[in-house]
């Protein structure tokens, strides 16, 4: 790719380039090459793994990443990797629960600051308070919380395995926080009555009906796949609501011609590059918080070690037993 007579960075990233050329022009991958090379570099000197979430852009998903996936993929694969060190390319929630999983190893976040308007929206206190409201109810916690929120629960759930979780359970009542509209999307198809809290998705709550109405009027053959942390009248107009593990699976597996992800920006893309014969719609919406990870910045969590995560042990062995449980199910 160089014109240069020298092997540049460019030109010994281009194995990487390749992977993206279909998303990232040539001229934007000559600003990335030299930390993607020393990304590779300094995996193999620390023992290191970079654990990346589908809302990665597509540079650190494809590129730099040695396990991607939705949070649910991310929790199991953390428990399999073999280093010393794991990155996680995400927000702090998945950093925390990628802690729980592997205690003994040392967990990075590339940007602290990396957090979650759903994982804010609640606390352990307001845990301890639902359950005080409504006793004996158990308490089912979607992975985008704290490790303070996951100790005061019976067990966790992603978007992907959420009706899993909840029919295992075997009783006609839960409690299901933070987010109202997954749980609210969610009791429709269990048919169990979920108690819910008035938690949202920065991204997802932003889209509407009316959004997916103008999508097929623009583009009458789409098919429109959207996250069930969207409201319920936007599931409800889509023609699959699904985790962004179900998403990629239809995608890949069924080919439609024309597809529109309701969800984060960066899923389309990612997808995109490995299957550029798919025409995306892209009506998008950033996740301010994902997109403060970077080449950059992963670059300089594996070069000066930072930023660890740490959890209280008390609330790591209470948090973990809500997550192995819901991974035994």
């Amino acid at each position: 790719m160089s014109d240069t007579l020298a092997p540049t960075a460019v030109d010994r990233t281009a194995h990487l380039y390749e992977k993206v050329r279909h998303v990232i022009p040539e001229v934007e991958w000559a600003t990335y090459a030299d930390d993607a090379e020393a990304i590779l570099r300094l995996k193999q000197q620390r023992n290191a793994v970079v654990l990346a979430h589908n809302y990665q852009t597509p540079e650190i998903f494809h590129c730099v990443s040695d396990v991607v996936g939705d949070s649910l993929a991310l929790a199991r694969e953390a428990q399999q990797v073999d280093a010393d060190v794991i990155v996680l390319a995400g927000v702090h929630f998945m950093a925390e629960t990628a802690k729980l999983l592997n205690p003994t190893k040392t967990v990075l976040i590339p940007d602290p600051l990396a957090g979650c308007s759903l994982a804010e929206s609640i606390t352990a206190a307001d845990v301890c308070s639902l359950r005080a409201a409504h006793p004996g109810v158990p308490v089912v916690t979607y992975v985008n919380t704290s490790a303070d929120v996951k100790a005061e629960s019976d067990i966790c759930c992603t978007s992907g395995n959420a009706v899993k979780v909840i029919e295992s359970l075997g009783v006609d009542r839960v409690i299901m926080i933070p987010d109202e509209f997954l749980a609210q999307n969610i009791a429709r198809q269990t048919g169990v009555e979920v108690i819910t809290w008035p938690g949202r998705c920065e991204v997802h709550e932003r889209f509407t009906a009316q959004d997916i109405e103008r999508i097929r009027a623009d583009h009458p053959e789409t098919v429109v796949l959207a996250h069930p942390e969207c409201p319920p009248e936007v599931v409800a107009a889509a023609d699959l609501a699904g985790s962004t593990a179900q998403m990629l699976d239809f995608v890949v597996q069924r080919r439609p011609r024309q597809v529109t992800l309701i969800t984060e920006c960066s899923m389309s893309d990612n997808i995109a590059a490995q299957h550029p014969e798919i025409d995306f719609v892209r009506p998008c919406n950033l996740c301010p918080h994902m997109k403060r990870n970077s080449l950059a910045k992963i670059r300089h969590s594996l070069e000066s070690m930072t930023h660890e995560v740490t959890i209280d042990p008390a609330v790591a062995d209470r948090a973990r037993a809500a997550v192995d449980r819901m991974l035994s199910v």
